[in-house]
């Protein structure tokens, strides 16, 4: 009750006014509110001066005897009250309303305003300020005119706004009585701002008038003030929260340090600092502001004070020796504020601080674990990290370290060979230190326990990274750190999951632009989550971190930290990973070892994996100029060659005198699985180099300085050190390879050098770098490579026989057997194909580029056949295809080995529905039709179809035995892709070569065999866009003599009847989106078939044959045209038909005369009207035509059509169509004639031809343009 007597009356006492004078029209009034006013006051000092522990009734009747005391007293002062001079003005008398007066004697003391009150409590900072400035003024004037009064009893005898007399105060004025209580009141009102202005108020009160004795208001604080067993939980909160900022309140006044500068022998600061910290015993809420008022006080007060005061206060050693077991953070805080202070020893410290104290013993291994107690319980105050943390980080790290200090130790760091210095005392100090924090408080203590002390685990990380160098980062960013990082993080439900991001983003902000930093953190993070960090929490935190490289030094640095950690084993295991240790018993996130934890075995192959394959993936991100990407690219291939090639024979460490650098491989031997991947990858970085390099700068160089040259050198180089080896044996025939290889690379490379800018450059280069990749392969895999490594040694020298190139074949080759250079390198390359990596393919595509201009007919056709290879077994094998199965079955597979469930169903045969039937058609080719024949074995040797059955064969041979291995479909699928890839840098490069038409020809029979899509839908989009992007849609098309009439006239009939063949729908819906993957496909295959026409039209119309030559594509068309008259299972669409005559007006000039007469004679009249669009297309282009060319010859096109004409028109008007859209297309046709006849001067044969029934017609349906048209005849 007391608490809310008190918010009421603060409410209410801010617009209270008494003791004003009021005029003579508003006396009344006045007095009302005067005595209302002052009632409610009245009830408040009773409320506030009786002891609590007075009983209810008791109470009561008191507070009846003090009303009615007042209202008398009130009549009294009523009486006395002199009339205000009728000369006030009205805003004087305004203000005073607003205003009370202090108790006064005939007006002997200045007015004092109780109204501030309410604005003391205001939200607005500085009307808080204002007020309180105006409070103090007016207690200081009217404590002034107070003490000069002589006779002080006239004034307490008088009116008195407290009731009480023995509060201590005095020496002071009632309105300064009234006002003090009144404030200690007020600090415990929790109304709005209440707290802060009344504490405000009361600082400066008390630090102004010196009148207010300190014991007095001790006294008042407490008894005011007290917390009974009565009160609520809110009251008595209210209560000690009043006495807090009571306390803070006298502690920042200054007037207790004022007090022990007059007597030394004060007792009242040690009173305050007992008073305090009993409060701070109370509730554990109390204790960090109470110590915060102490530690305001002590800043204020001199050593002396500190010394003998301070420290000797009753009750704190006390205090300060419990906290050791209870677990205060806050008496930690206390005492190491104060021993910056004054110097204090163990005991007087109740044991927290060391003796002597000095930062080493305070983060000694044993005292750390004596304060875990008390830091532990600092997580009270989350989610703010309590004072004490920054205490402790500021003795731990004094210094901040700069960001350009980092970048000083980065430049000492990639100092080559530099032996490791001694560091400074301070230094090690500060390691030590640092250390003994993390492992004791940090791991020991908090990760350990629960999830809110994880929470300030990493609050504290926060803390020490602002002031920390990247080169302690290690010791923050500690196993056990991001072990529970991986934990939190690896559940996204997990309680911390937040607290883990804001973490790493924190980490990632403090990094910055610092690649200093950057590399620590990230070898940090990857090093002890053995290259799994970004894999297991689900992020990109370190794939973030590195893809912002941007300087060479940066990359040099992270470069040399990943060379350490791959060879430095010990520091990669240097911790246990017990996932126990962060994770408690209340912990909902699974133990890490479930997720392929650190410490199983295997861990250190996996960051060593991550090592590998990080180096390489630098380059992605960076732009650097090209010799600075060279000098990065040297360093990584130099480690990557190093420790996949080659291994040392004996220690750990080699010289290389010639490179004068040394080189280091881990105590442990590398696993083959590294090995093999460390070859991978620097086959990447060179294939990758290759690309970027083109036209480089190697021409007219002296020296290599290439990324390819200088490989060999060093490899060669290092294969020449007595102490280093080959990481595994080589065969004899491996061996031999090797060497022929590294022979024939240096003789291209020079010769390389001589040329210059030659056109034979870039074939010198690709060359190179092929062989280069080929020699890794075959140190790759054993015995598999050698015989390929051979045959391209020999295409080497027959490419440049003008070249002094070195002849160490032996053997190898045939003096009786001379095939063609380009068919030999074809063949090694498709040979390297099937299992070839990514880089080894790259290098095939480049070469393969800079010598397809020389791909002879037989290479080009053994690369087809491999596209139209089909393991699917026979539908019919008696059937119509038995000669094309009997012609591709030259794979020895049995039909047995083939999983046809893996196969796409494609034993459905019976009711499928797909092109087969068009196929059948569109592969049927004749005797004079050789390219488009998939008889393409004829201009195969024996010895060409044994290599093909060789490099097809290879595909299958490894994977043959193995369980759960590709498939034979797969993997011939997977070759296709690969040799489409070389057809289309063909098409690129040669774009208007007659072969152009065979490798379209065989693509678009791949693409429409059903047996493709069933297959594989990539392999058909891949051949669909090259048909499109290559062919099609190419900046030059087929030309020159090569290009039979035959040949196209065949391609023309086959697309044609492709394009008239129905599209079927299967009547079975079962599989929805079987079927609706079907019908798109067959309109693929009809969209193939339209454009495949245009194309083929376009060559026919580029090479200007005579009309003779071009009878057989005017029969073809005519039969089509037959067809969609006549047929009704003929589905060609006549917008298609009508493209075909505008793109090439010469065929509808031709067919001009058939059209109209198959139209005429139509028995359709849909079909009739549709056509009726060709024929208004044909007579456009006539039409346009007779304005650039001759127009007698088109007008004798026309004169010769025109009683066809004549009568189709007749038929037309006089079977006008039952539906009004073909009536009107009817009607726009025979103007559309009309005006075609005009023009040419044909209307009188027009009309001379027309019958009268026609006559009749035409003018009934056209009117008046019909009479016109009968004007021109005469």
């Amino acid at each position: 009750m007391a608490g809310k007597k008190r918010n009421s009356d603060l409410e209410n006492d801010g617009g209270v006014e008494v003791g004003t004078e009021p005029s003579n029209d508003s006396s009344k009034p006045l007095k009302k509110k005067a005595k209302k006013d002052e009632k409610k006051a009245g009830q408040e000092d009773v409320a506030a001066s009786t002891p609590t522990s007075v009983k209810p009734m008791e109470r009561k009747k008191k507070r009846k005897a003090l009303d009615k005391d007042r209202r008398r007293a009130e009549a009294e002062n009523d009486e006395t009250k002199p009339v205000q001079a009728s000369g006030d003005s009205k805003s004087d008398i305004e203000t005073r309303d607003s205003s009370m007066a202090s108790p006064s004697t005939s007006g002997t003391l200045p007015e004092f305003h109780i109204g501030v009150f309410k604005d003391l409590a205001s939200a607005d900072e500085s009307v808080r300020e204002a007020a309180a400035k105006r409070l103090v003024t007016e207690l200081k004037e009217v404590q002034e005119s107070y003490d000069r009064l002589e006779n002080k009893e006239v004034v307490e005898g008088g009116f008195k706004l407290e009731a009480e007399k023995d509060d201590g105060l005095d020496n002071c004025a009632p309105s300064v009585k009234y006002a003090i209580r009144r404030l200690i009141r007020g600090v415990s009102s929790s109304r709005e701002c209440a707290r802060q202005g009344f504490a405000l108020g009361l600082t400066v009160v008390i630090g102004s008038i010196p009148n207010i004795r300190l014991e007095s208001f001790f006294k008042l604080v407490v008894d005011l003030l007290e917390v009974t067993s009565s009160m609520k939980g809110q009251e008595a909160r209210d209560c000690l929260l009043g006495r807090l900022f009571a306390y803070g309140a006298l502690a920042r006044s200054g007037r207790l340090a004022r007090e022990w500068s007059l007597d030394k022998n004060t007792s009242y600061v040690r009173e305050f600092i007992t008073l305090v910290i009993s409060l701070a015993a109370k509730k554990r809420y109390l204790q960090e502001p109470a110590v915060s008022i102490i530690l305001d006080f002590v800043e204020k007060l001199p050593f002396e004070a500190l010394l003998y005061h301070v420290i000797e206060a009753p009750g704190l050693r006390e205090w300060l020796e419990a906290a050791k077991e209870i677990g205060n953070p806050d008496a930690l805080l206390l005492a190491l504020k104060v021993q910056d202070k004054i110097a204090i020893d163990s005991s007087m410290s109740g044991g927290l601080l060391p003796t002597p104290f000095s930062p080493s013993q305070l983060f000694s291994a044993n005292h750390l674990s004596i304060l875990s107690n008390c830091l532990k319980e600092s997580t009270f105050c989350q989610p703010r990290v309590h004072s004490v943390w920054p205490a402790l980080i500021n003795i731990l790290l004094p210094y901040t370290i700069s960001q350009e200090e980092d970048a000083a130790s980065a430049s000492s760091s990639l100092r080559k060979q530099k032996k490791s210095r001694k560091s400074s005392s301070s230094e090690d100090e500060l390691a030590k230190n640092l250390g003994a924090f993390c492992e004791i408080i940090i791991e020991g203590s908090l990760l350990l326990s629960s999830h809110d002390r994880k929470h300030l685990a990493l609050d504290v990380l926060l803390l020490l990274l602002q002031k920390l160098s990247a080169s302690f980062l290690p010791v923050i960013l500690s196993n056990k750190v991001v072990q529970c990082l991986m934990d939190i993080l690896s559940t996204k439900n997990s309680w911390l999951y937040k607290v883990a991001q804001h973490f790493l983003k924190q980490l990632s902000d403090w990094v910055g632009d610092d690649d200093v930093r950057r590399v620590a953190v990230i070898v940090a993070l990857q090093k002890h989550s053995n290259g799994k960090f970004d894999s297991v929490t689900r992020t990109k935190v370190v794939k973030d971190l590195m893809s912002h490289f941007k300087t060479e030094p940066g990359c040099m640095l992270f470069i040399q930290n990943l060379l350490n950690l791959f060879v430095d084993e010990g520091n990669a295991q240097e911790e246990p990973s017990d996932q126990s240790q962060t994770t408690d018993e209340n912990s909902e996130i699974a133990s890490f070892e479930e997720k392929d934890s650190p410490g199983t075995t295997g861990n250190s192959d996996s960051l060593k994996s991550w090592v590998i394959e990080s180096l390489p993936s630098i380059l992605k991100y960076l732009k650097l100029d090209h010799e600075e990407k060279l000098r990065v690219q040297k360093v990584i291939m130099k480690f990557l060659a190093v420790q996949g090639l080659f291994t040392a024979s004996l220690g750990t460490e080699v010289t290389s005198f010639e490179l004068q650098e040394k080189f280091m491989w881990p105590k442990a031997p590398t696993s083959s699985a590294l090995c093999k991947m460390c070859i991978e990858q620097l086959q990447m970085l060179l294939a990758n180099a290759q690309k970027e390099e083109g036209l480089h700068a190697l021409a007219n160089s002296a020296e290599p300085n290439d990324l390819g040259s200088y490989f060999m050198r060093f490899f060669s180089t290092l294969q020449n050190i007595p102490s280093v080896s080959l990481f595994r044996s080589l065969g004899d025939e491996d061996e031999k390879a090797v060497k022929n290889l590294q022979e024939m690379e240096a003789t291209l490379s020079r010769e390389e050098r001589s040329l210059g800018l030659h056109a034979d450059t870039n074939q010198l280069h690709a060359l190179r770098y092929l062989l280069i990749q080929l020699l890794l392969q075959v140190l790759l895999r054993s015995g598999e490579y050698s015989e390929a490594a051979s045959e391209l040694v020999i295409c080497c020298k027959k490419a440049f026989p003008a070249f002094d190139l070195p002849d160490n074949s032996g053997d190898d080759v045939e003096v009786d057997a001379e095939p063609d250079f380009m068919d030999v390198l074809l063949d090694t390359l498709l040979s390297l194909l099937p299992q070839s990596s990514a880089p080894m393919r790259s290098s095939i595509e480049q070469v393969f580029k800079y010598f397809c201009n020389a791909v002879t007919d037989d290479g080009l056709m053994r690369m087809l056949r491999v596209i139209r290879k089909s393991l699917k077994p026979a539908r019919h094998p008696g059937g119509e295809n038995e000669e094309d199965d009997d012609n591709d079955d030259f794979i020895n597979i049995e039909d047995e080995e083939i999983d046809l469930e893996e196969m796409g169903e494609t034993a459905e045969s019976d009711g499928q529905t797909d092109d087969s039937e068009a196929v059948v058609e569109v592969e049927e080719t004749g005797d004079d039709q050789p390219e488009a024949s998939d008889d393409s074995d004829d201009g195969m040797d024996d010895d060409a179809m044994f290599r093909m059955d060789t490099y097809l064969a290879q595909i299958f041979k490894e994977r043959k035995n193995q369980a759960g291995g590709e498939t034979a479909h797969s993997q011939l699928v997977l070759f296709k892709l690969r040799i489409l890839s070389l057809l289309e840098i063909f098409l690129h490069e040669n774009p208007d070569k007659p072969q152009v038409l065979t490798v379209y020809s065989n693509l678009a029979q791949a693409f429409v065999n059903p047996h493709t899509a069933e297959v594989s839908e990539q392999l058909g989009q891949r051949i669909w866009g090259i048909l499109q992007k290559q062919i099609f849609k190419a900046k030059d098309y087929p030309k020159g003599d090569g290009i039979q009439i035959s040949t196209l006239e065949s391609l023309l009939e086959r697309n044609l009847k492709l394009a008239s063949k129905p599209i079927k729908r299967k009547k079975s819906a079962s599989n929805p989106s079987k079927q609706s993957a079907s019908l798109n496909r067959q309109k693929m295959v009809s969209s193939l078939a339209q454009t495949s026409t245009f194309w083929i039209l376009k060559i026919i119309d580029s090479r200007k044959f005579s009309e003779s030559e071009l009878q057989r594509v005017f029969q073809i068309l005519h039969e089509v045209l037959a067809a969609y008259f006549d047929d009704k299972k003929s589905q060609i669409k006549s917008g298609f038909l009508k493209e075909i005559l505008r793109r090439r007006p010469w065929i509808g000039h031709n067919l001009f005369s058939f059209l109209v007469e198959k139209c005429g004679n139509a028995k359709s009249d849909f079909r009739r009207v549709e056509a009726l669009d060709l024929i208004t297309e044909i007579l456009k282009s006539l039409s346009a035509a007779s304005k650039d060319g001759d127009q007698n010859a088109l007008k004798k096109i026309l004169k010769k059509n025109i009683d066809k004409l004549s009568h189709l028109v007749k038929e037309l008007v006089t079977n006008m169509p039952s539906k009004q859209g073909r009536r009107a297309e009817v009607r726009k046709f025979a103007v559309k004639v009309l005006e075609t006849l005009s023009s040419f001067n044909l209307t009188k044969s027009f009309l001379k031809n027309l019958e009268p029934e026609a006559h009749a017609a035409l003018e009934s349906q056209l009117g008046q343009q019909f009479s016109n048209f009968k004007k021109l005849e005469k």
